[in-house]
Parts: structure tokens; C-alpha cells; sequence
């Protein structure tokens, strides 16, 4: 029977992922099998933790899927001697109201599944603190049982030593603690950490992790908090509808963000999928009857799109008889332009309106609820779809019908409805679940 944790801190830049990464492979290396999950809507950690694992992790969110669909996705743990499940933000944060099953919070699923949570906690600027801090986030929700605390990035062992008899004083474990270490940082951008497959050194970066962690970390008290489980089988499975039978998806650099329980839903249900490159200037399989271009980075590439004629005649070709859906960066790439942080525009595709910008960068962040007012790719007019949209374009303009009435998670209508023209449709939110 496997065991199970939950990595999670006070908040997010504290080392959740560099922890779970080195556990996950310090443990692989001792013979354990270790399956990973991503709690909350993360398109890059689960690539991170399969590199880490050999095996591919997914997400589980507790605003945008019931329990019967969470169920099923951690079912595939069954087989492993421990599961991890990263955490997002700090341990309760989530949004205002619930959403299916929960709020979104870390707290949610280590609640709902019974796993401890071991918390990472960076004493920086403080000392005993940091004890009042684990003590108030362990004793704040009656359902959710800290196993003990990781530190990290601790200055000197006079400092350890302050923070370690505080949290002792209170009845907290603590598992190890880490010094600053740079050689282990994972590189960032805009949107996060830089994706696994663009980092060639990502074996040997998880690999001097976890030595780094093994050296300063009770690998085995970690592992003796976790809690036994087992799974009840999900009857009804994941809640995806395929867009198509046979899916065209553009998978590169550009386009990467997408969610890997919906590539597995699409294939269970059936679904062939073809990738192609839009970076290589590769046009759709004409033999699809879907296209699916997902989110990713295509402010970093739009010159090379933009005169990639291969690609985009492609594209318009395919659209004039089959559908093709675009989310948040597929869908700038549909639009007419996509002006870059340096404030030159790039002619886009043209089968959509939209005009976006990086010039003058706004955040836009949060899970959305869309009822389609229009069909879009696997679902009908009045499907309720559940997402989220992180982004930092501004939309100049998006003249084409609305495709959906789209509410945050506190329930207000925003601007960012996507819209439809022809056969094309777009959404700034990338899809998780729909609801039953």
C-alpha cells in the first residue's frame, strides 16, 4: 500500500518544488517508486516531476474537478511505494468561493486524501518566528495534519539552531535543514519556472538536488510521516470530452501548455493525436479533423512565426473545413497581430480578430467559469467549462462574437470572453474539467 505527503509552504519562492524534485529522485535512487502530483493549475511542475520520477505526473485541482475525477487521477499512485503531491502558493490559499470540490487551496486535497503535509519554511530575516508561523498553519484547519518542516536557505548553524529549538519548543519536527545552495535554483520567466524540456541540464540539476537534499534531510523520517491510503475507484473517470477523434495538436517551445490529464482523457476516450510544430514551420495532419493549438510562449517567438508561411497557410487551409481552437497563446496566434515586449507587432494567422500586445504587460490571473454561448471543439452551446488564464498580453482588439460568458471565481463577468469566427474559436483560459 503506498504512502502519501503533501510538500506545501507559507507561500510561493520558498523551495516546494527544488524539495519535491530532490525527494522525488533521492527516493527513485534508493529502488522506491514515486509518483508526483501538482496541486492546482500548473502547466510546468508536472514535466519537472516526471524528469524526476520516470513517471508522468498530473494535476489535481480541487476548484475545477469533483472528487470522483481527483480520485481517479491519484488512483495511478496505487502502485507506488510513495506519493508527493507539490502544492501551490502557501498551504490555504486558494480563492474566495468554492469551486467543485474545494477552493483550490493545497489545504483541500491534503484534507480530502488523508496525506500529512510536510512544509517548507524559509526562515529568512527571522528565528523563532518561524516557529509561530508553522504552529499557526498547522494548528488552523482541524483536517489538515502537519507531519514537520523542511528548512531552507538558512544563514549559519547559530541560526538553525535558534529556529530548530523554537519549533521543537512547539511539537514540531523538522526534518533537516538546508543552506543556501544557487546551484540548484531552477531559472525563471514571466510565467514561472522555464519549462523541463528546454533545459538540457535538467538530470543533472534534480541529481545534485537531491544529493544536496539527502545530505541535509532525514530521508527516512520524511518518509516514515507519510500516511497510508488507499484509493477508492472513481466510476465515472475524468470529466473531458475530446475535441475531436483525430486531433492535430501543436506541440513546440511556443505551445506546450497543456494539461497532461487532458491528453490521457483524450486518449482514453479513443482520441488519435498528431503533433506538429509551428516553430519548425509544420503545418497541421491534413488527415485530422480537429486542430488544437495550446498555450506557451509565442511572445518569445512571434518573429519567427509571423515567417513561418508553411505553417500559416497551413493553418488556413485546415480552418476552411475543420475546426481549430486556440488557448491563450494558440489563440493570440489566431488573432491578427501579436505586438512583443519590445513593441514590434507580428502579423499572426488572421483566422480570428484579435490584436494583443506585451508591450504595456498586464497580469491576468485566476480560475474562470465559462458557459458557451457558441460550440467550440468537444463541446456544445451551454456547456459549462472550467479553466484558468495566466497570461500578460492586453487585448487591443477582440472584434469577432463573444464565444462564451466567462465569470471569475468570485462570479464576476470578464472582458476576456474569447470569441468565434468561421471554424475557428479561441479562449484565453486553458480547459480542465467540464461540469457534470
Amino acid at each position: 500500500m503506498p504512502a502519501g505527503l503533501v510538500i506545501s509552504a507559507p507561500a510561493s519562492g520558498v523551495g516546494k518544488t527544488t524539495l519535491t524534485l530532490a525527494l522525488a529522485r533521492a527516493w527513485r535512487n534508493c529502488g522506491l517508486r514515486v509518483q508526483s502530483f501538482k496541486s492546482g493549475p500548473d502547466y510546468i511542475d508536472p514535466a519537472f516531476h516526471a524528469a524526476a520520477t520516470g513517471r508522468a505526473s498530473v494535476n489535481i485541482d480541487s476548484w475545477a474537478m469533483d472528487r470522483a475525477t481527483i480520485a481517479h487521477l491519484v488512483g495511478r499512485g496505487t502502485d507506488a511505494d510513495i506519493v508527493l503531491a507539490e502544492g501551490s502558493m502557501g498551504l490555504f490559499d486558494g480563492v474566495a468561493a468554492c469551486g467543485v470540490s474545494g477552493t483550490g487551496a493545497t489545504a483541500d486535497i491534503a484534507e480530502m486524501l488523508g496525506w500529512p503535509v510536510v512544509l517548507v519554511i524559509d526562515p529568512s530575516g527571522q528565528a523563532q518566528t518561524a516557529a509561530a508561523i508553522a504552529a499557526g498553519l498547522r494548528d488552523y484547519r482541524a483536517g489538515v495534519r502537519l507531519a514537520g518542516v523542511v528548512l531552507n536557505r538558512v544563514a549559519s548553524p547559530r541560526h538553525e539552531d535558534l529556529v530548530r529549538r523554537a519549533l521543537n519548543d512547539a511539537g514540531i519536527a523538522v526534518f533537516g535543514a538546508l543552506p543556501r545552495h544557487a546551484e540548484i535554483s531552477l531559472p525563471k520567466r514571466h510565467l514561472g519556472l522555464v519549462q523541463a524540456e528546454e533545459q538540457a541540464e535538467i538530470g543533472k540539476l534534480i541529481d545534485e538536488a537531491a544529493r544536496f537534499v539527502s545530505e541535509h534531510v532525514d530521508l527516512d523520517a520524511v518518509l516514515r510521516s507519510a500516511a497510508a491510503w488507499s484509493v477508492q475507484p472513481a466510476a465515472n473517470g475524468l470529466n473531458v470530452t475530446p475535441p475531436g477523434q483525430r486531433i492535430a495538436l501543436a506541440r513546440d517551445a511556443a505551445f506546450s501548455f497543456v494539461y497532461p490529464h487532458m491528453l490521457e482523457a483524450w486518449r482514453a476516450a479513443g482520441a488519435e493525436i498528431s503533433t506538429f510544430s509551428p516553430l519548425a514551420d509544420e503545418a497541421p495532419d491534413a488527415s485530422a479533423d480537429v486542430c488544437w493549438l495550446p498555450g506557451g510562449y509565442p511572445e518569445l517567438h512571434a518573429g519567427k512565426i509571423a515567417a513561418n508561411a508553411r505553417f500559416r497557410s497551413g493553418l488556413r487551409a485546415f480552418a476552411e473545413t475543420r475546426p481549430v481552437h486556440g488557448e491563450c497563446g494558440g489563440y493570440m496566434v489566431l488573432g491578427t497581430a501579436l505586438t512583443d515586449a519590445d513593441g514590434i507587432s507580428h502579423e499572426m494567422t488572421g483566422l480570428l480578430g484579435l490584436e494583443t500586445s506585451f508591450a504595456k504587460r498586464r497580469m491576468h490571473l485566476g480560475y474562470r467559469l465559462a458557459a458557451l454561448a457558441a460550440p467550440m471543439p468537444g463541446h456544445q452551446v451551454g456547456a459549462r467549462l472550467r479553466g484558468h488564464e495566466f497570461h500578460y498580453s492586453t487585448i487591443v482588439a477582440q472584434p469577432d462574437t463573444p464565444l462564451a460568458v466567462v465569470h471569475d471565481a468570485t462570479g464576476a463577468v470578464i472582458a476576456e470572453t474569447g470569441s468565434w469566427r468561421g471554424h475557428a474559436t479561441g479562449t484565453f483560459f486553458h480547459l480542465i474539467a467540464e461540469d457534470r
